[in-house]
């Protein structure tokens, strides 16, 4: 007489249709992390270098001056700062609320992409320092050139705004952070508590002195 098994026989479709998934959750995570936060300090690192050079007439001559990306515009390095943030906020968040960090990453890198892309050909901030100069109001700037800076600026806000895309697409799939469960949901197993030594037991006694503990309590 023949006995059947009540046990489920794991299924090896349903393991291979799970193993993609995690797949694509681990290289979309780390892919994501990677150009977010690359993307970032390139924003701030080339915010920070000159963007545009030109010439101002004084007294007969000229005087050369620079104006670096935060002259020009200081929206891409605020930018970069919230996309940083929000890179941070998506692990600690779900669901809903994780879509709505990672629109806000996306919406970070496409304004701190065009911000700097329309101050590639920015002359204010060098006229204004040509007037500050000069000490005429009129004043602007001769031999006006731009430097490659603010195309590497918009590049890096590019790559903020595929993190937030990949974070859009990829993200309900991506670990949330959390003190007591771990990655699989399931609870920690909390520390039994220490009881008091018992008195009959010399090895009690020792173990709580080697431990800087009272026996007596």
């Amino acid at each position: 007489m023949g006995y059947v098994s009540a046990v489920p026989v794991p299924q090896p479709r349903a393991r291979a249709a799970t193993a993609p998934d995690a797949t694509g959750s681990r290289r979309s995570l780390a892919a994501g992390l990677l150009l977010g936060a690359a993307g970032a300090t390139v924003v701030l690192l080339a915010s920070s270098q000159t963007w545009a050079e030109g010439k101002a007439a004084v007294g007969g001559g000229s005087l050369p001056l620079t104006a670096d990306g935060q002259d020009v515009t200081g929206l891409p390095a605020a930018l970069a700062i919230v996309g940083l943030a929000a890179l941070v906020a998506v692990f600690a968040v779900r669901s809903t609320g994780r879509l709505l960090v990672a629109g806000l990453l996306a919406l970070s890198g496409l304004g701190a992409a065009l911000s700097a892309y329309l101050g590639a050909s920015d002359s204010a901030a060098l006229n204004e320092k040509a007037a500050q100069t000069t000490g005429d109001t009129s004043a602007t700037i001769d031999a006006l050139s731009h430097t490659a800076w603010p195309y590497v600026t918009a590049a890096g806000g590019l790559l903020i705004l595929i993190a937030g895309l990949l974070a859009l697409r990829y993200g309900k799939l991506w670990p949330t952070m959390s003190g007591r469960y771990e990655r699989d949901g399931t609870p920690r197993p909390r520390k039994a508590p220490r009881t008091a030594p018992d008195p009959d037991r010399p090895e009690d006694l020792w173990k709580a002195l080697d431990r800087g503990e009272d026996p007596t309590h």
